[in-house]
């Protein structure tokens, strides 16, 4: 079949079951062939092709509403709905999303990047679908990691509670980007474990009605004992007492099954949870092999071999930089311990996790209670090391800011993935924590121009005693800076003039920098000499060296990779304010009061005017207008 000629999922449904099958592998291999070149979610696809197809043909879409939590496995759904043909330009700027879009497709009923959203979504879905007397049927597919969300639980449970028709698909494959942890991820295999609960309990049902009656009692305890049966079988019961009708578990992969596990779920009464068990990566070896999750998501790979095409040569990564100086550091300070949510492998935490396996903690998709639990370890002596993304830990606003600040407790926060963030888009971009750390009282919050900084900075935070402390760093590889043999802690609050000049001064940090480095040498040919400042404390500010700059009276330019609403030149504005520099020339850049689209993070930078064109265009604009004003 030409996958590039689909327009909608109608067609499935004139398909034999032959005929679906050899479109399983047509897609597989479009997909495999695909993402070799532009990278993405290859794993969670591969593993849901099956399930796709066979809910696209039970379901009328989009009256029906398929609801993907966390959208990392919504390739397969929009190839059916037709952007097979826009999959060369998949996370690419002004391209096709790796997530649910709803200006993309009318199919996309919900937008998602986090997990753990779509059982809510759908039970909002329903009460308005009820109250306003329509008909159709919600079917939100969540998997197993995301149903370890704190969210999905409590939807789960209030789905539960409402009785409201709502088909919740589990896909099951034992994954969330890492292998998944947890109780509820055990319970889950012993049910794929023991069989088919349902059928095993009509077979029951079948057998007793074949007993000559012999009397009402007979007949009463059989059905008590029929009622009961699943509290022998275990399996399902964890949802049948949430208040669902469980179904399955069933072979994601076998059409059969599928469809007759959609059609009972359609014909039962109130929510019910078809319980669907796939296989991560189905289709392609070295996806399907994977134990650790680095086919979850990738960048491009050769398919021979399944070598990930990386550039020779290239430096450490960020995330393996900080997590590797917590290893040494533990080394020498047991109280050090590692907790992360889900993120083992994209927090590069394998290293620690070897050598200390009792002192790293996986939660799972749950950051409310990895940061809570911090807390704990914390007011107990230990010193722990929260490894996370920055675009997660907005999920855990309230723990931060009641559990952890406000108890002014030791917890360092290694926040990954600040700034923009490439493919992924706006669900991903990390460019909200400065606002919405820098207000909450006892935080420091900071980042490192470079990666020998950065290992200072880690050392600095977990040799201090006075309070929680954050550290922010971009995704991608350092600079390939010299590190140094030893640790140094630096002084909280301070920061690094790395540029003298006269004329204008540019206040930066992180991966701004060499923006700033460049623009002040463009500018030195035009005549004027700018001073550029490494603020590598967001919070503190360097009270001293911007109280003299201030007085100094030349004009400030701040430049940051974080949005301006409430951001690091927000703070500077406020300290001028504050000190009585109401007429100081300040001006800021960064990113602007809008969700900022998926794509090469140099086109994002064009597209915002953060770049050193337009540093040098607001420098130049700021020094003539101040000299004539002087």
């Amino acid at each position: 079949m030409d996958l590039l000629s689909i327009r909608d999922p109608a067609f499935l449904r004139s398909l034999s079951v032959g005929e679906l099958e050899e479109l399983s592998g047509e897609i597989r291999e479009f997909l495999i062939e695909t993402l070799s070149k532009t990278g993405g979610h290859i794993g969670p696809n591969l593993g849901v092709v099956e399930l796709t197809i066979a809910l696209h043909r039970m379901f009328d879409s989009p009256k029906d509403k398929i609801i993907w939590d966390v959208g990392h496995q919504s390739y397969v759904h929009k190839i059916l709905t037709g952007r097979a043909k826009d999959f060369d330009t998949l996370r690419q700027y002004q391209g096709l999303s790796g997530f649910p879009k709803r200006n993309e497709s009318k199919h996309d009923v919900w937008e998602t990047g986090h997990s753990s959203t779509s059982l809510s979504a759908a039970l909002g879905m329903a009460i308005a679908r009820d109250l306003k007397g329509e008909k159709f049927y919600i079917v939100p597919v969540i998997g197993d990691g995301a149903l370890t969300g704190g969210m999905a639980l409590e939807a789960l449970n209030q789905i539960g509670h409402e009785k409201r028709n709502i088909i919740v698909i589990l896909n099951d494959n034992e994954m969330s980007i890492s292998p998944n942890v947890g109780a509820l991820h055990n319970m889950l295999g012993r049910i794929r474990t023991a069989g088919k609960y349902n059928w095993a309990k009509d077979e029951l049902e079948a057998l007793l009605k074949r007993i000559p009656a012999i009397g009402n009692k007979v007949a009463s305890t059989a059905e008590r004992l029929k009622d009961s049966l699943k509290y022998f079988l275990v399996p399902g019961i964890f949802f049948e007492e949430l208040g669902y009708t469980y179904l399955g578990p069933v072979d994601g992969h076998q059409f059969d099954d599928l469809f007759d596990g959609i059609r009972n779920a359609k014909k039962t009464e109130g929510p019910v949870l078809l319980h669907v068990v796939t296989k991560k990566g189905k289709g392609y070896t070295p996806a399907e092999s994977d134990k650790t999750g680095a086919w979850h998501g990738t960048g491009p790979y050769k398919i021979e071999t399944g070598d990930f095409i990386k550039p020779a040569d290239s430096p450490p990564g960020w995330s393996e930089v900080v997590s590797e100086t917590v290893r040494k550091l533990a080394r020498k300070d047991k109280r050090i311990v590692a907790i992360t949510p889900a993120m083992i492998v994209g927090s590069k935490l394998e290293g620690f996790q070897k050598e200390f396996p009792d002192r790293l903690y996986d939660v799972g998709i749950a950051e409310q209670n990895a940061v809570t639990m911090a807390g704990g370890l914390a007011i107990s002596g230990m010193k722990p090391f929260v490894a996370i993304y920055s675009t997660f830990l907005q999920r855990a606003y309230d723990q931060i800011v009641h559990d952890i600040c406000r108890q002014n407790l030791n917890v360092f926060f290694g926040i990954d993935r600040a700034g923009l963030v490439g493919g992924d888009g706006e669900t991903h971009h990390g460019v909200f924590d400065i606002a919405y750390l820098r207000h909450i009282p006892n935080l420091i919050l900071m980042m490192p121009k470079d990666e020998n900084e950065a290992q200072h900075m880690v050392y600095t935070a977990l040799t201090y005693d006075g309070g929680p402390i954050a550290m922010r760093f971009p995704r991608g590889n350092g600079l390939g800076v010299k590190m140094d043999e030893e640790f140094r802690t630096i002084p909280i609050g301070t920061w690094e003039v790395l540029r003298e000049g006269t004329d204008a001064c540019i206040l930066t940090f992180g991966t701004t920098i060499p923006m700033a480095l460049q623009a002040a040498r463009r500018m030195e040919k035009s005549g004027w000499t700018v001073k550029v400042v490494n603020a590598r404390f967001i919070k503190p500010l360097d009270g001293t060296m911007l109280y003299q700059l201030l007085m100094a009276g030349i004009p400030i330019l701040t430049v940051e990779e974080a949005v301006l609403a409430g951001g690091f030149g927000s703070a500077v504005l406020e300290f001028a304010c504050d000190h009585g520099f109401t007429g100081a020339e300040i001006q800021r850049i960064g990113i602007p009061d809008r969700f900022i689209g998926h794509g090469d993070v140099k086109h994002l930078y064009q597209e915002i005017g953060l770049t050193v064109d337009h540093i040098v265009q607001k420098l130049n604009t700021m020094v003539t207008k101040f000299r004539l004003r002087a």
